[in-house]
């Protein structure tokens, strides 16, 4: 039996599901995870921020299968690590819980970190700035796209 991969998504993702612009290439995403054919990495920082996001957006995140979602916890290793990133100046203090959520996929070796934000975490060069603090400090690198690519490139055959 193969693992399936595990595919972080950050808050975007649920709220791309009722956005025109990101609908398509969400639901798609989502439809993985219904079926069981990837696992669902979140975080409690996810969950912090789905509380304030829109009803619809709750209740979709609410609604998906539990047994193909997986919980992390923001530990002091993420905190440390997202500071790192901020420190090294990928990003500014402003994007700290973005840095948290890309921490949280390093840490726990995520297959892809999945993102409709293009300004701070699906960009070549803060991509590239991630994975240099990441392999400066002992973790491997992380794979960032966003959904429209991960779709994009199965169907691509």
């Amino acid at each position: 039996m193969t693992t399936r991969q595990k595919f972080y998504f950050d808050t975007s993702v649920f709220g791309g599901v009722y956005d025109d612009e990101f609908e398509e290439g969400s639901i798609q995403l989502f439809e993985k995870v219904k079926l069981g054919q990837l696992v669902c990495l979140y975080s409690d920082l996810t969950e912090g921020e789905l509380s304030i996001a829109p009803e619809k957006v709750r209740l979709f995140f609410e609604g998906l299968p539990k047994e193909h979602l997986e919980k992390l916890i923001v530990s002091d290793d993420a905190v440390d690590l997202a500071n790192k990133y901020i420190t090294e100046k990928v990003v500014g203090k402003t994007s700290f819980d973005d840095c948290v959520h890309i921490a949280l996929a390093t840490i726990h070796r995520a297959d892809i970190l999945v993102s409709w934000n293009f300004k701070h975490i699906v960009n070549v060069y803060r991509i590239r700035g991630y994975n240099s603090v990441n392999l400066k400090s002992g973790y491997q690198t992380l794979e960032i796209r966003s959904p429209k690519d991960i779709i994009g490139y199965e169907s691509a055959d």
